[in-house]
């Protein structure tokens, strides 16, 4: 079992499937990504960098997709979503759209090549 399966183990049902919705697009995106970690946090991994991590907070389910940039990029479909520099944050009866998920997603990958 990989570092986010390990993870999403350990969450509340809801708060599992809020999560688990994130990286499910985020593989169909970019099925070559793996899991492993970076910055401490399980993240998947994409060519040997850091492509997105998602994770439970104490007030929200923060979404870091390892970049300034990437948040930039999806930044106009985030109205109503809190953000700012490489965070994203939502809670999880108010998930993220996913065209919005795709998004910064796609920036990453194409951002890492």
């Amino acid at each position: 079992m990989g570092t986010i399966d390990d993870y999403l183990g350990g969450l509340d049902d809801h708060d599992r499937a809020a999560i688990e919705r994130v990286y499910a697009i985020a593989r169909e995106l970019v099925p070559e990504a793996e899991q492993g970690t970076s910055y401490g946090m399980p993240a998947l991994i994409y060519h040997g960098k850091p492509l997105l991590s998602v994770m439970r907070t104490k007030k929200h389910i923060g979404v870091y997709p390892f970049g300034q940039d990437a948040v930039t990029a999806a930044a106009p479909l985030l109205d109503g979503f809190d953000h700012d520099k490489g965070t994203i944050r939502f809670q999880p009866n108010t998930p993220l759209p996913d065209d919005t998920i795709a998004a910064f997603v796609l920036f990453r990958r194409d951002q890492i090549g």
